[in-house]
C-alpha cells in the first residue's frame, strides 16, 4: 500500500503537537479525520506509531524512526506550499461533504471555487456516508436515506422526480398511443393495456448504470405492476454518461428529472412519462447536531436549494 502524503502530514503534526486535538486544530480538519489518517498510516506501515495516554500521544520507536525520515522533506514541501501560496489560508476552515457523483456535478461543482473555505468531497454509498457522518469524517451529506443516530439530524430540502426519458431521435408515437389507452376504469382492460406498454418498452434500447438500477426497478414495478425481467442494453459508469449517450440519439432510461433538466429544455432529451404512480425521492441534508461548521454548512445548503429547488 502506498503512503499518502496527507497521512504523513497528519502524522508529523501529531508527533509535534502531542495530541489529536491540537493536530486537528493545526490542520483545520476534524479530530475523527486526524484519527482516520493515523489509523490508515498504521495499517499501511504495519506498525503502531503512538501509545495513546490520557493526555498525550506518545510516539513509539517506529514513530521516531519514521519522523526522522520525513521531517526534513516534509518541512521542505510545507515551505514550498507557503512560497507558492498553495497552503490553506490561516483561519480558513475545511468541511467534508458526501454525496453521489451526479449530485455534485450538477449542483455544487460550479460553485466550488467561490466558497470561502476548503472543501473535501467524497462519493460513495449512502449508508457509508451516514456512518462517516456519525464518526465525524464527514460534516454534511446529501442523501435520500436517513439514519437513526441520535447525534445526527436529517432535514428534507427537495424532491427528485423519477422520469422515463429518451433521446431526441427516439420515435415515441407508438408509446404515446399505448399510454393513452391505459387510462381506463376496467381493471382487466387496464392490465392488458399496461402489458402492451411493457412489451413495447422491453423491445427498445435501454441505458442504465451498474450501481443505480434502483430507479429503473422501482419505476417499472410501480407503473407496470411487476418486477423488471430484462437487462438494459448498455451499462455505463454514471447517470451523466446516460444523459450524454441519449442526447440527440435514440434510447430510453429512467433517471431523476434534475439530472437531465438542461437537456430536456434544449430538446436533446425528451421527458416521456412520469408514470401513473409518481416515483419521487425526498432529499435530505444530513449533519451532526453539534458542529463548529454551521456557517459553512448553511452556505452549501443554500446552493443546493437554489439549484434543485426547495420543498
Amino acid at each position: 500500500m502506498n503512503l499518502n502524503m496527507e497521512w504523513l502530514r497528519t502524522f508529523k503534526t501529531i508527533y509535534e503537537k502531542g495530541t489529536l486535538t491540537a493536530a486537528a486544530q493545526a490542520l483545520y480538519i476534524s479530530q475523527p479525520g486526524v484519527s482516520l489518517h493515523l489509523n490508515s498510516l498504521e495499517v499501511a506501515t504495519g506498525y503502531k506509531l503512538f501509545d495513546r495516554s490520557a493526555k498525550k500521544m506518545v510516539p513509539t520507536e517506529r514513530a521516531k524512526v519514521l519522523y526522522n525520515f520525513i521531517q526534513e522533506p516534509m518541512g521542505r514541501l510545507e515551505m514550498a506550499e507557503q512560497v507558492f501560496h498553495r497552503s490553506s489560508r490561516e483561519g480558513r476552515s475545511t468541511i467534508s461533504i458526501g454525496m453521489c457523483f451526479e449530485t455534485f456535478q450538477f449542483t455544487l461543482e460550479r460553485y466550488i471555487s467561490t466558497l470561502p473555505f476548503n472543501v473535501i468531497v467524497k462519493f460513495g454509498l449512502y449508508q457509508e456516508m451516514i456512518h462517516d457522518l456519525d464518526k465525524g469524517v464527514l460534516d454534511l451529506i446529501v442523501t435520500p436515506e436517513k439514519g437513526e443516530q441520535t447525534n445526527l439530524e436529517f432535514k428534507p430540502f427537495s424532491r427528485e422526480k423519477i422520469l422515463l426519458v429518451c433521446g431526441e431521435r427516439t420515435n415515441i408515437k407508438p408509446l404515446k398511443t399505448l399510454l393513452k389507452e391505459i387510462d381506463v376504469k376496467d381493471e382487466k382492460v387496464k392490465a392488458a393495456k399496461i402489458g402492451a406498454v411493457e412489451s413495447w418498452l422491453k423491445q427498445q434500447v435501454w441505458y442504465s448504470t451498474a450501481a443505480d438500477m434502483d430507479h429503473l426497478k422501482r419505476f417499472w414495478k410501480m407503473n407496470l405492476r411487476q418486477n423488471i425481467d430484462f437487462k438494459p442494453n448498455y451499462i455505463v459508469p454514471n447517470i451523466s454518461s446516460i444523459v450524454r449517450c441519449l442526447s440527440g440519439n435514440e434510447g430510453f432510461a429512467i433517471i431523476p428529472d434534475f439530472l437531465c433538466r438542461d437537456e430536456i429544455k434544449s430538446g436533446q432529451v425528451k421527458a416521456v412519462w412520469a408514470g401513473d404512480v409518481k416515483v419521487e425521492n425526498t432529499l435530505y441534508f444530513g449533519s451532526r447536531k453539534k458542529t463548529i461548521y454551521a456557517k459553512e454548512i448553511k452556505m452549501v445548503e443554500d446552493i443546493f436549494r437554489k439549484e434543485m429547488g426547495a420543498l
